[in-house]
């Protein structure tokens, strides 16, 4: 599995990357977690509003932190 985070480094951007990486560890998934800070790469994928959760090259959440439990439930559908 392919988990991108997309965010400029803003405290939310920051919280939604620890947040899902600890969501990853705690249900033991293989996936590869990656940041991605520039500002043009996030803009291919439609996003206007960070941070966004980009799961398989699919945008799930944008512009907002999800909960543990949100972020659980949109991982368990792949």
């Amino acid at each position: 599995m392919e988990i991108k985070i997309l965010g400029t480094g803003c405290p939310k951007c920051k919280s939604l990357e620890k947040l899902t990486r600890d969501v990853v560890e705690k249900i033991g998934i293989q996936a590869n977690v990656t940041k991605v800070e520039d500002i043009t790469e996030i803009m291919k994928y439609h996003v206007m509003s960070t941070p966004a959760l980009v799961v398989n090259e699919k945008v799930e959440i944008r512009g907002r932190v999800p909960s543990e439990a949100e972020i659980k439930e949109v991982l368990s559908k792949y």
